[in-house]
């Protein structure tokens, strides 16, 4: 037996959480309706309600959120008088993309080279195990030191903030002195890391439309305005020579001053092929934590396979701008929406849709929490110092949160180091990783009632 026993309880429950994690994982519970059956999700929001209620929480609901998914709520209470923390994570997953790149099936959570591998068993099913294994320990050892809230949210990844706005109609439900966000994850594997700062974002739309048809491009092209071509030109303006995103009024030139991400380990991480250089300028923590990123993310035109020699006449795409903390999504909104129609050449007719926002975040890391999680991580991950890390991506729930109790401590931690590849195919997770977070977390309740 080591000398911290709540280490020891997890250790003892990993073969029961990789069992529930399968389970979990059988669920295609990805949250568009369109391409998934509905009842998927319903079967796993029905699936964490009832480990819930498992665990003695009380008021257990499945919450019908405004854009027609579900989240769980669970309260735990514990000692009279005690602090009250907020665990969140996502039953909600990514579609599997193209499953016949997966190794093995994607709804199937499959042990391969120590890792298990299934859609969401990082991002972030994962992270409702991890939550469900912590309590677990300290009920084991004592007892559950704090009252606890458990949300487990239902379309996360659809970005559609039915949990937003479900929290600010129901502003009292959600109220803590600290949330735990199980949705982020470690630097690399066997580095504890919180992460203090997300990226907001907006999703804009744009259409370009130059004729009233499309034409022969033989009998036509050289004189008549291509909508797509005309559409290619302002995609390419978002960029500088570099790969730098360049959106007319918009800064970037932050720099960030937490860990560090070589680039060597950066490649790797992100799978570059040889001889391919990275984009943007800075060092790669300021360029994927601290300065705004644009990507295409679809572009409406004919296929290559059935083209035809026209004209186009019109063409849109989908373009995802990704805001820095300190940055008003909305601001940058306007400012990607007036890039847009500034830079459409010939005078073709260009509209621009605002389809999507979540603001960044940035966290107090000065908190009495982050000291609680601190002397945690420390504890879980022997002979290791927690560490800070921006993230890219977005969590707009954060915002929610922070604007609705802006006393509330808020930390982010979870599975999603970068072998877990969550979003791509062959998603995974480090059960070692499952292990010490649990553990992290357990010792964090812990710390943090004492504190």
């Amino acid at each position: 037996m080591s000398s911290n026993p709540v280490a020891d309880t997890v250790a003892s429950l990993m073969p029961r959480a990789k069992e529930e994690l399968t389970e979990l994982v059988a669920f295609k519970s990805v949250a568009d309706f369109d391409q998934f059956p509905k009842s998927e999700s319903e079967g796993a929001a029905r699936w964490v309600a009832d480990a819930l209620r498992t665990e003695g929480f009380q008021d257990v609901a499945l919450l019908d959120t405004p854009d027609g998914t579900q989240s769980v709520y669970g309260y735990l209470p514990g000692p009279e008088g005690a602090k009250t923390v907020l665990l969140y994570a996502h039953y909600d997953v990514q579609p599997p993309l193209d499953e016949a790149g997966w190794t093995t099936p994607p709804f199937e959570l499959t042990e391969r080279d120590g890792r298990w591998y299934g859609r969401g068993t990082a991002d972030c099913k994962g992270g409702v195990m991890m939550h469900l294994l912590a309590l677990r320990a300290l009920k084991a050892n004592g007892g559950v030191p704090v009252h606890v809230k458990v949300i487990t949210e239902g379309s996360e990844e659809q970005g559609t903030g039915g949990l937003e706005r479900y929290a600010e109609e129901h502003p009292d439900l959600l109220a803590a002195d600290a949330i735990v966000i199980g949705d982020a994850g470690n630097f690399r594997v066997g580095l504890p890391t919180v992460t203090s700062t997300l990226r907001g974002m907006t999703l804009v739309r744009v259409q370009v439309d130059t004729l009233e048809g499309n034409l022969h491009s033989g009998q036509f092209g050289g004189a008549a305005p291509d909508a797509l071509a005309a559409l290619i030109r302002v995609l390419d303006s978002l960029r500088a020579e570099d790969g730098s995103t360049t959106v007319d009024g918009l800064a970037a030139e932050t720099r960030w001053a937490g860990v560090e991400y070589a680039e060597e380990q950066f490649r790797k991480d992100a799978k570059v092929l040889d001889g391919v250089e990275l984009i943007g300028s800075g060092s790669v923590a300021d360029r994927i934590w601290a300065r705004p990123a644009v990507t295409v993310l679809g572009i409406d035109c004919p296929p290559v396979v059935g083209a035809t020699p026209s004209v186009q006449a019109s063409a849109r795409a989908l373009i995802s701008l990704r805001v820095p903390p300190g940055v008003d999504a909305a601001e940058a909104t306007k400012l990607l929406q007036a890039h847009l129609e500034a830079r459409t050449p010939w005078g073709a007719r260009v509209r621009t849709e605002q389809i999507g926002q979540g603001q960044a975040f940035r966290a107090d890391t000065s908190s009495p929490a982050y000291s609680a999680m601190a002397g945690a991580m420390a504890a879980a991950y022997p002979g290791q110092e927690m560490q800070y890390a921006g993230q890219g991506g977005s969590i707009p729930l954060c915002n929610t949160l922070a604007s609705l109790y802006p006393q509330a401590e808020i930390l982010l931690i979870g599975l999603s180091e970068p072998e877990a590849q969550i979003h791509a195919v062959n998603e995974s997770v480090s059960p070692q990783e499952l292990e010490r977070l649990s553990v992290a977390e357990a010792l964090f309740l812990r710390n943090y009632a004492a504190s």
